[in-house]
């Protein structure tokens, strides 16, 4: 269960890069996703607190 959040980040990714080259109108969409996920693994890193 600590990994999840690991998991949810290697998902968005790979979601964002087919979506970005499969379908260029839905990758924004996925993008502003992935970002949220960054924000949420850089508060992880800086506080030690699990999500």
């Amino acid at each position: 269960m600590k990994d999840l959040i690991w998991l949810i980040v290697v998902l968005l990714v790979i979601g964002w890069l087919v979506g970005y080259f499969a379908f260029p109108d839905l990758g924004s969409i996925i993008h502003i996703l992935i970002v949220v996920a960054v924000i949420l693994i850089l508060y992880k890193l800086l506080t030690g607190r699990r999500l």
